[in-house]
């Protein structure tokens, strides 16, 4: 049963992503990833300056005389939004919480697949697979996801995305365009053989008081996932600098892991909107596909 407080924030995060994707990001998100592949689209006989490399040979030898393949862009694609739904999640010192901010970007990117034409499919994950919706078109599809984001329910706390990653590849077989959205605390990635078959962004989802402690004397930490806790003097400064170090290797670790698989990443974080880091990367993706 959806509460009124549930249907308001779903109907709010729908406005504000349809109102995104279609007056700020609309054009970005074409320009940036349509017409990735080509797809046969028709036969005709062989003309001169045609590139030999297109040349049909199966035809060709029933009809005795040369045809080549024309390719045609591919228009339409697939979107698949692969999203952490474990207990670290739930964390955000800001009004937003990371699952929120997730929320937010999830519906955008569905909003700008059907706006082309495209479909849009949702896989819900912690250390296992929490809800698997099918890719579809239509925005009635894009409200379904939205609600199935934001709907409380009693989750696994832990992750692990070698499950997920797994499953994705059981039930894809053509390329899609995938975005893996989660903060990416545990390290432990499996990217290689997605990264082959699908065109994968990862997006980070960050909040500031994991990567900064004000100095606000001692404090009790528990690990949401893993339930263990621990108490921490705030206002030492080698202290914080020592998180701090923490927190910038572990960047560092994901930075190189996703360089080395040549997967695509931005951040969002849960103290402002996602349409500015997501216009970003749009913009930069377009950038590069043109070089």
């Amino acid at each position: 049963m959806l509460t009124p407080q549930l249907l308001k924030e779903i109907k709010h995060i729908e406005l504000k992503a349809g109102f995104i994707a279609n007056e700020v990001l609309g054009g970005e998100y074409l320009s940036a990833f349509k017409g990735q592949g080509m797809e046969f689209d028709t036969l005709r006989a062989y003309q001169f300056g045609d590139d030999v490399r297109n040349i049909d040979w199966n035809v060709t030898a029933r009809m005795n005389y040369p045809y080549v393949k024309i390719m045609r862009e591919e228009r339409e694609m697939t979107l698949m939004l692969l999203i952490d739904v474990s207990a670290s999640q739930h964390f955000g010192s800001h009004p937003a919480s990371k699952q929120e901010s997730a929320a937010e970007l999830a519906a955008v990117l569905a909003f700008l697949a059907i706006r082309n034409n495209d479909r849009v499919g949702l896989i819900l994950f912690s250390d296992r697979i929490e809800q698997y919706i099918p890719a579809a078109k239509g925005r009635s599809h894009v409200w379904h996801i939205i609600k199935s984001i934001l709907t409380p329910r009693q989750f696994s706390s832990g992750t692990d995305f070698k499950q997920v990653l797994d499953f994705l590849m059981k039930v894809t077989h053509k390329k899609h365009m995938c975005f893996l959205i989660s903060d990416f605390i545990t390290p432990q990635l499996h990217l290689a053989n997605v990264a082959r078959r699908h065109d994968l962004v990862a997006v980070q989802v960050q909040d500031e008081r994991e990567a900064h402690l004000s100095a606000s004397g001692l404090l009790d930490f528990v690990d949401s996932e893993s339930g263990t806790s621990i108490t921490i003097d705030t206002s030492n400064p080698r202290t914080r600098a020592a998180l701090q170090q923490a927190q910038q290797q572990r960047q560092r670790r994901l930075q190189r892991l996703l360089r080395q698989n040549n997967i695509d990443n931005f951040v969002i974080t849960t103290a402002s909107s996602t349409a500015r880091p997501l216009m970003t990367f749009l913009h930069q993706r377009t950038f590069n596909r043109k070089r």
